[in-house]
This record gives structure tokens, sequence and C-alpha cells, in this order.
């Protein structure tokens, strides 16, 4: 299914289609560039169903914004009179179906409204006063008496969030590591599908022939890493348990996702590590020598 429950905002075309906008607007683009980037009527559009998700969430942004119309309203309910995802859902569950029914006829009702409360231009904090900088190598001792490691391979910053990209490198000792038993050491990642020419993929991600070459014979595909994203906020509350011990140059264009989980605390933390090998098992993560990642 396109979408994840029956909310006007629940899914990922929901998500890009809203938020893309809000995006636009609060870098500070004009309403006309935002109607050109996300039109209300799409000329072309999968089926029926992905077109009312994509409409109703383009609408509740248009409202938010003021710049709702009775022509846009009229076209919207057009939408949704064909009941597209009304019907899918009560094909699945009865009880679904009815809940999108509900959220759609108090949607209309609300963008019926004038909004008398027109969305501000939000600006948001960015973090310049970083704990730890981008390819920071940090070692921490878990709670069986091991050292671990970890690498913040990129800090991302997006809508006021700051968050640490940290990655696994897969060294355990009794001792504390030392910037020479990483760099022998290996690194989580993950290979993702790629639908273009070995070339196109190639100028989409610079450095991933290092991972081809690796792998060896003719593949395409695209890299990520395996990273646990850490907010700084929380960070805050664990940061002494971690030291840093070096940095690794790592490659700029494999600095993507291959998965993503959060931590929040220590002791997830130090869970994640101790049944790192379980981990990588269950979650087939993939293992990539440090040095075809890094700038030597």
């Amino acid at each position: 299914m396109a979408t994840d429950g029956t909310k006007i905002i629940d899914g990922d075309t929901a998500h890009d289609t809203y938020w893309g906008i809000m995006d636009l607007y609060d870098s500070g683009a004009e309403i006309q560039m935002i109607l050109n980037e996300f039109p209300l009527e799409q000329l072309e559009y999968f089926d029926d169903f992905d077109n009312e998700i994509y409409v109703t969430s383009c609408g509740l942004a248009y409202w938010e914004l003021g710049i709702m119309t009775s022509k846009r309203i009229e076209f919207i309910r057009e939408v949704i009179n064909k009941d597209a995802c009304v019907n899918e859902w009560t094909s699945y569950s009865e009880k679904e179906g009815k809940s999108r029914k509900s959220v759609l006829k108090r949607y209309l009702n609300k963008i019926e409204k004038p909004n008398r409360k027109i969305r501000k231009r939000k600006q948001y904090r960015r973090i310049t006063n970083f704990i730890f900088n981008e390819n920071s190598v940090l070692t921490f001792q878990l709670s069986n008496g091991e050292y671990a490691v970890t690498c913040c391979v990129k800090i991302d910053q997006y809508r006021g969030s700051c968050n640490y990209w940290l990655v696994p490198i897969t060294l355990k000792s009794t001792l504390k590591p030392t910037m020479a038993d990483v760099v022998e050491s290996e690194i989580l990642g993950r290979t993702i599908g790629s639908g273009f020419s070995r070339e196109q993929t190639k100028a989409s991600q610079p450095g991933i022939e290092r991972i081809w070459d690796y792998v060896g014979g003719k593949p395409n595909f695209c890299f990520g890493f395996a990273i646990q994203a850490v907010e700084h906020k929380d960070l805050l509350n664990f940061k002494n348990r971690f030291e840093k011990i070096g940095e690794l140059e790592i490659i700029e264009g494999l600095k993507e996702i291959g998965s993503i989980g959060g931590e929040d605390s220590f002791k997830r933390y130090d869970e994640t590590y101790i049944e790192l090998d379980n981990r990588i098992k269950v979650f087939k993560y993939q293992k990539y020598p440090i040095r075809i990642v890094i700038n030597e």
C-alpha cells in the first residue's frame, strides 16, 4: 500500500509532498515557485489512490499557507469523491475504510473555511558547536569490559534537528584500540540497487567504484553505511563515554544511508555493540575494509 495510515499526512508520498512545500516556504521561496514545483493538479500520476494522497497533502499545505481558493477546493473535492483511498482501505479492512472516510470529511470541513492563522516562515537554529566532528573515530568501553569503535561519518541538520551519523566498526578489544588497529578493521554498510547505467551510477555517487572493485566483476549498485543516528541533545547526555582517538578521511561520495536507526541513550548503544555480531546477521549488514572507504 502506498501509505502507512489513513491520516492526511501518514506515508511517504504525503510526507514528501507536504514537507517539500514547507521546506521551500521556510527557505524563502516565493509562492509562485511553490505552485510551480508542487502543482495541485498533476498532468500525469500513477493511479487514483496515489493521486488522492498527493492532492490532499498538497491541499493541506496550501490551506496552511493561505493560498487555498474555491477552485482548488472544488478540484480536491472531485478527487476525494472518486473514493480511491476509501475503497482501497476498505478492501483490506472495513474499519480502515471508515477511518479514511471520516478523516476526509473533517479535512474538507477544515479547508473549506478560511485559514485565520497563516503559517509563518520558520527559521531553524543550526548547531555550530559540535560534540564531535565528521570523520571522528571514537572508542568507548562496553559494559562487558571490551572496547568498541565507531566513526562519525556525517553530521546531518534538518528542520532544527542535528543528528550524528555513527557507523559501527567491527573492531573490539580488551585494550584501548589505536588508529593503526582501526585502519586494518572493517566498517558496516549495505549495497542499494541502482536503476541507472554504471556510468550514471558512478556519476551520482563518486567513489562507488572503490566498492565495485572490492566486490569484483561488473556490478552496478549504490552504497550506504549502516548508520546509528544520535540527536545532539541526546548525545550531550553520554558524550563523556566516548573518546576520540583520531580521524578517518571517509570518501565524501560514500556518505549515504544504507540503513538507519536511532539511539538515544548509552544503554541502548551498549546493547547494540555487545550484540553486534548477531545484528550483522539479522539485518544483513555487510563488512567492508576501512581502507577502501577512505582517501589514503
